[in-house]
């Protein structure tokens, strides 16, 4: 019955037993996974077929901050919510240049690469937002629609750093996180406080407990404009795609007059959403209405129609 090369199939067979699990692991938002970016492990939840949506968080936050959306995109596209490095079940590698947003943008081309796709729509709220902007310039080929909330063009946010010093004031928090040792005052719960929902709010602590805090402030150190604040002097790359931008007007941190002229550094056309009864996270205070604003502006039915 056995042979010689019994023992070495038998631990042929053990390696991958061990090593690939026989079954993803879902739940009732979708199947969970990981991309891998050279070393650095993102890990997602991905549901629905069609035209690839990548979705990126901001902070604090995790892939579940897309909870509200992502069923109703799932209905016509392939939605996929990562975790930013140092993030909830993603790597948490050391280094504040491994959080700088062309760093992280490279990251996310790795997610369309493990999805076998050239392209995406690409969706980001505050940092997610920066890293989506980043992503649309560094890689202007492999976007072919832009969603941004409450994240204004970093060479907006630039000028009202440099001349609005309402803006300059409210980032104060920002300089804080930029200093030394800054996330030793940082605790999952306080992290989670802005959270409403109590069973959202303890999964957020779990989330944020497995997390790095010092990676999340490495994203404010790497990338956050120091002062003395200066205007660009150079031009960007502009954006090829249409961009829809969503704005909670409430944003204390990221003021509304951020948005202007952000056409400036576009090719395709600006649809601009403001919210007058959200705050920052403008898709957790009117989830429908973000949920349906991004439908309408994506038109999946004209889309997927043969």
């Amino acid at each position: 019955m056995f042979n010689k090369t019994s023992p070495f199939l038998f631990l042929v067979f053990l390696y991958f037993f061990c090593n690939f699990p026989l079954s993803a692991e879902t739940d009732e938002y979708g199947t969970h996974g990981f991309a891998m970016s050279g070393d650095v492990k993102i890990h997602y939840v991905t549901s629905g077929s069609g035209p690839l949506v990548v979705m990126i968080h901001g902070f604090p936050d995790y892939w579940y901050s897309w909870r509200h959306q992502m069923p109703e995109l799932a209905k016509h596209f392939k939605v996929v919510a990562i975790d930013l490095p140092g993030y909830n079940k993603s790597s948490q590698p050391s280094g504040v240049e491994n959080y700088q947003l062309q760093k992280i943008a490279a990251d996310v081309k790795a997610v369309l690469k493990h999805f076998n796709e050239e392209q995406a729509i690409i969706v980001g709220h505050d940092w997610g937002g920066a890293v989506a902007w980043q992503f649309a310039m560094q890689y202007p080929d492999a976007v072919t629609r832009l969603v941004i909330l409450n994240l204004p063009h970093p060479w907006a946010m630039r000028r009202e750093l440099a001349t609005n010093p309402t803006q300059a004031q409210n980032s104060q928090y920002a300089r804080d996180f930029q200093q030394p040792g800054a996330h030793k005052a940082l605790t999952a719960e306080g992290l989670a406080n802005w959270v409403k929902d109590d069973d959202a709010r303890r999964r957020y602590v779990t989330a944020f407990k497995r997390s790095s805090f010092e990676a999340m402030l490495n994203y404010y150190k790497a990338n956050y404009p120091r002062p003395p604040y200066k205007l660009q002097q150079n031009d960007p790359i502009k954006v090829k795609c249409p961009v829809l931008m969503i704005h909670g007007l409430g944003d204390v941190y990221l003021l509304a007059d951020g948005l202007n002229g952000t056409w400036n550094w576009l090719e395709k056309p600006l649809t601009l959403v403001t919210v007058p009864n959200a705050k920052h996270f403008v898709h957790h205070d009117q989830p429908e209405f973000v949920t349906e604003t991004m439908l309408r502006w994506l038109n999946p039915v004209e889309k997927l129609s043969p």
